[in-house]
């Protein structure tokens, strides 16, 4: 038993039409001889008069039949029962074989702005997200033939690829030594658009830009989430705090003993420390204290 190879993806080519304006004024023309053959029917031979008008009226319908108009920025696919025959691109008035069939497409910019789906990041953390992106046709055959809806198949891949790209990275890191979802918003979103490229070419789409609209921890560690954050804050505020504290700190104690403004022992260092790193770290303003007798 052998089974058959799997369909080669049908490929775009140029349709075979015509100037739909030439074809329209041969219509006309046509119809013009039928009238003038009915009106010589009235004549002595009226007979060979009205079948000959009959027929300039049946062949006048045929040209008119085969015309059809394409707006700029649309395609029509042409089939012969079923069989494809290549794509007209040419704006205007067109025309071909009335028993080809014409299924008309839009090639223009197509906006498209997913639902908010819930996905667990690199972490496990649930987050809700949302993209949004810019699509067009660019081979109508694929579109057409090779999938079933290609406007249901865009939104279906675009929930897919969400999906693939947040479970790829965490939505953030508070050390700020990994790739995030909030913090490399451009790779990230370049990152997507490659991934529904590649989807999407099986349907002859591509997609000129996308990026996320929605990004957000999910409503049930929202609140945890954003107190963590907060807490991160408020520490590496400090760190920096303590760290400009330490090297003011040392300056003072350079320049006293460069200067040579007081002579220090290590006690009076000690307290000398101790009480700058209160005033510099302190939330609250110091006051200060006039002291009328010696150090101890």
């Amino acid at each position: 038993m052998t089974t058959g190879e799997p369909k080669a993806a049908s490929r775009e080519v140029p349709g075979a039409s015509d100037n739909g304006l030439i074809m329209l004024l041969v219509a006309l023309l046509l119809l013009a001889a039928a009238a003038w053959s009915f009106f010589a029917a009235l004549g002595s031979d009226w007979v060979t008069g009205v079948f000959l008008g009959i027929g300039l009226g049946f062949a006048s319908l045929f040209v008119l039949a085969g015309l059809y108009s394409l707006q700029p920025n649309e395609a029509a696919a042409i089939t012969l029962f079923g069989d494809y025959r290549g794509t007209d691109r040419t704006p205007g008035l067109r025309w071909t074989w009335p028993w080809m069939g014409k299924k008309k497409i839009s090639c223009r910019a197509n906006n498209l702005i997913s639902q908010q789906i819930k996905v667990n990041d690199l972490r496990g953390n649930p987050i809700e997200i949302a993209a949004q992106l810019v699509w067009r046709v660019t081979d109508t055959a694929q579109a057409l033939f090779d999938v079933d809806d290609y406007r249901a198949f865009v939104a279906a891949q675009v929930e897919v690829a969400v999906r693939t790209i947040g479970a790829r990275y965490p939505y953030d890191d508070f050390e700020h030594k990994e790739v995030t979802l909030r913090g490399d918003h451009d790779r990230v979103s370049g990152e997507l658009r490659t991934e529904l490229i590649e989807r999407l070419a099986v349907a002859g789409i591509t997609v000129d830009e996308c990026g996320f609209t929605h990004l957000a921890y999910a409503p049930e560690i929202a609140g945890a989430m954003l107190r963590r954050q907060q807490a991160a804050a408020v520490v590496a505020a400090r760190e920096t705090l303590v760290a400009g504290a330490v090297g003011m700190v040392e300056m003072a104690l350079a320049q006293l003993s460069e200067k040579q403004v007081v002579e220090l022992d290590d006690e009076r260092k000690a307290a000398m420390v101790s009480n700058l790193m209160v005033v510099l770290c302190g939330e609250r303003e110091t006051q200060p204290i006039v002291n009328a007798g010696s150090l101890y």
